[in-house]
């Protein structure tokens, strides 16, 4: 993600926004553990989604995969990370907000309460979700503002 984007290009990138990211191939989390069926997103869908993405169980603890393995994250960018209080990925969004700020790196975490994985998707029917999407627009707002973008 970031820190790729860091090492393989000269674009400047002014924040990440990251909802509930998936930083590590390890399903042995506490939420995933917690929130392993039931909660729309479930780890069998997970190591699925890992199967398809990375079949080769070597290659998904290369950094580009699970950026939470990175030796270092310093130098990338800000964040704003978004997990949900009942998702199997919550966890690993936390645990990388943790090694951002311990690499220096600004970063705002949210942990949306009472909400599940793919929540962003719910504004019609949940005011915690809209205000999800709010506090995006905002981040996204700040950020431009930030960086002398006027568009």
């Amino acid at each position: 993600m970031a820190r790729v984007a860091a090492i393989i290009s000269s674009v400047q990138i002014g924040r990440q926004i990251l909802i509930y990211p998936v930083t590590d191939h390890d399903f042995a989390t506490g939420s995933y553990r917690e929130f392993a069926d039931g909660m729309l997103l479930t780890r069998e869908a997970m190591i699925y989604y890992w199967n398809c993405y990375a079949p080769a169980p070597r290659d998904r603890t290369d950094f580009k995969l699970s950026p939470l393995r990175a030796a270092s994250l310093a130098g990338v960018a800000q964040a704003f990370i978004m997990t949900a209080e009942f998702d199997p990925l919550r966890d690993e969004g936390e645990a990388y907000a943790v090694r951002l700020r311990e690499a220096g790196v600004p970063v705002v975490v949210r942990r949306y309460a009472g909400l599940i994985h793919g929540f962003l998707a719910m504004h019609q029917v949940s005011a915690a979700a809209r205000q999800a999407n709010d506090d995006i627009y905002a981040c996204i707002l700040e950020t431009a503002m930030l960086s002398g973008t006027n568009r």
